[in-house]
């Protein structure tokens, strides 16, 4: 029992190095074991592309290739809005002749990996104990595993090894690594970098100072607003050149002039159907818990592992009984908790205030709960642990010694069921990978010329731009409402798309490939009878169509009343090529020219 003890929950200082290695290690293990469950599922099959790479990943096809999406409005806008640093990093290995889609599904793990490290020495910062930095960096990355942001290999995948170092450096006292993390963060992901700048300034506040003007208030001394701020001066050269490095990264963002115009207002989000419940944007909801506490885009938390939730509750009262948990006197840095709590809470109330010019309220919330969470879940595990291996220590010798040590073995046990076996309450890992079906139009599409417009809106034309390198003129995961100069001419394409595959007037039909110079037009046969196709997910735009009214309106109640659509004639005499329910028309048959 004593050296079970020893090698479970002995403190840093008493344990050989060799130990240590053998903790970070095993973490390292549990990241590429869940980095390559991610892989396998990204190597399924030959047509497979992580959901939102569908979105910030399929333009950089142009830096294997610049002539791929010639003014094509979709790719033009997403290779303006991503950040710098994460374009450029993608362009490394594009210089190389490896297909950004390709490494993206490799980018996950490596980044896993950093952050493992990273999670792995914050936890010893936090509490000394090499077990408390294995169970530490194991329930952050079930966190990151449970959830499709790491796996994305998009910008705010880079956020957490980001944030983490920042973290790290900080609780060690290191300016300059520090200071690269902001730096880097900014580059990156600088949404983040308003959680740093807040976590900065809130280590001016001395938590010590703030207890002790709430009792002078109590009492009958005056209030002293210098008590509240630390006298740690290494705080104010971390807070100044902290801040000094935000503004300056930050800067580029506030001057920066998009082509896409300002930000929508919250006042027109609200006017409009895409922002509604169950909307392809739903933000507004009238639910008190689902908007403001669970909400995907508005609220604070998102999912976690138990271990995770049973942190943030059991904390609070570990440390209240902290005297029971002998443990516990090793703990170090937990302001920290504090600091990074309010800094997050303080931006997401200001995202609110400031709906959508900060962008996404949840963002400033759910990833600091998420990686937080985990380590509180690991401080309450590791003392629990230790208290229960001292409580059988001390009842060796007393009658009860035997059954002292077997439940204080099967404690043990419990909790590193929960550690490890946790994920199996999920789908776990979620990679929310999209498998393509209908690889014929795939290679169909990719053997035309590569300033093809294809319109269509079926499902499938979601990963034309990533599958087959060719331009689409409207999609559903492209159509983001956020910026007006981007969306309402979107807008108004899928209207006029949906007029025309609808209409009972072939001149409609022929004045749209005219209009918006169409070279194919896929269609999903099985919408020409219903919106909703039923069954095994496959709905694919039921949500979406309905916010485009009243052109969605009509179609219904032509299609109630038993109306055949003039696009069916064109479907047998123009069709190109088919696969499935899928047909592609040729846009200069629908013409009349061949």
């Amino acid at each position: 029992m004593l050296s079970l003890h020893h090698f479970l929950t002995a403190p840093l200082a008493k344990v050989p190095r060799s130990q240590v290695i053998f903790w970070l290690f095993l973490s390292l293990t549990f990241a590429v074991v869940f980095g390559l469950s991610g892989l396998q599922q990204g190597f399924r099959a030959d047509y497979v592309v992580q959901d939102d790479a569908r979105q910030h990943v399929f333009w950089m096809q142009r830096y294997l290739d610049p002539t791929l999406f010639p003014n094509d409005p979709i790719a033009d806008y997403f290779q303006s809005i991503a950040p710098p640093g994460y374009a450029f990093f993608y362009r490394i290995p594009a210089a190389l002749g490896i297909n950004p889609l390709l490494f993206n599904k490799f980018l996950p793990m490596g980044l896993g990996l950093i952050a493992t490290v990273y999670a792995f020495g914050i936890s010893l910062e936090l509490l000394p104990v090499p077990l408390m930095g294995f169970i530490g960096s194991l329930v952050l990355n079930q966190n990151l595993w449970v959830q499709d942001d790491l796996i994305s290999g998009t910008a705010r995948s880079f956020l957490y090894p980001c944030f983490l170092a920042f973290i790290y450096y900080l609780l060690r006292g290191s300016l300059l690594p520090c200071l690269a993390a902001i730096l880097l963060q900014g580059l990156f992901y600088p949404q983040f970098v308003l959680i740093m700048a807040g976590t900065l300034v809130m280590r001016l506040f001395s938590i010590q100072g703030l207890r002790l003007q709430g009792l002078r208030l109590a009492g009958s001394e005056g209030f002293n607003w210098r008590r509240w701020l630390t006298r740690d001066r290494q705080a104010y050269i971390f807070c100044a050149a902290g801040l000094a490095v935000a503004f300056v990264v930050l800067l580029p963002y506030v001057i920066d002039h998009s082509p896409y115009g300002s930000v929508i207002s919250a006042a027109e989000a609200r006017t409009m159907p895409e922002f509604a419940r169950k909307a392809r944007s739903a933000f507004f909801v009238d639910d008190f818990w689902m908007f403001w506490i669970f909400g995907k885009r508005s609220g604070v938390f998102f999912w976690m592992m138990p271990l995770s939730i049973v942190g943030i509750v059991l904390l609070p009262v570990v440390l209240v009984w902290r005297s029971r948990f002998p443990l516990a006197a090793q703990l170090r840095h937990l302001g920290i908790f504090v600091q990074v709590g309010i800094a997050s809470l303080c931006v997401f109330f200001a995202a609110h205030l400031l709906l959508f010019r900060l962008y996404l309220p949840s963002r400033y919330t759910q990833y600091t709960v998420q990686i937080f969470s985990a380590f509180a879940g690991a401080i309450v595990v590791t003392l629990l642990i230790d208290a229960a291996l001292g409580w059988a220590e001390r009842q060796t010798a007393t009658p009860k010694g035997v059954l002292s040590r077997g439940l204080a073995i099967a404690f043990v046990l419990f909790w590193a069921g929960v550690v490890v076996l946790s994920p199996k309450l999920y789908v776990f890992p979620k990679v929310s990978y999209v498998r393509g079906t209908v690889p014929e139009l795939y290679e169909f599409f990719a053997q035309q010329p590569k300033d093809i417009l294809v319109a269509s809106l079926a499902k499938e034309v979601d990963n034309i731009p990533s599958f087959s390198q060719r331009s689409i003129l409207v999609g559903r995961e492209y159509a983001l409402p956020y910026q007006q100069v981007y969306y309402r001419p979107m807008r108004q394409r899928i209207k006029d798309l949906i007029r025309a595959q609808y209409s009972l007037d072939p001149s409609d039909i022929r004045k749209f490939v005219r209009r918006y110079k169409i070279d194919f037009w896929m269609i999903d046969r099985r919408y020409l009878s219903a919106i909703e196709v039923d069954g095994y997910g496959q709905v694919p735009i039921g949500d979406w169509l309905r916010q485009f009214k009243p052109e969605i309106t009509l179609v219904e109640e032509r299609m109630k009343q038993g109306k055949r659509f003039v696009i069916e004639r064109f479907i047998r005499r123009c069709t190109v090529a088919q696969a499935e329910d899928l047909v592609v028309l040729s846009a200069s048959c629908i013409l009349g020219k061949s």
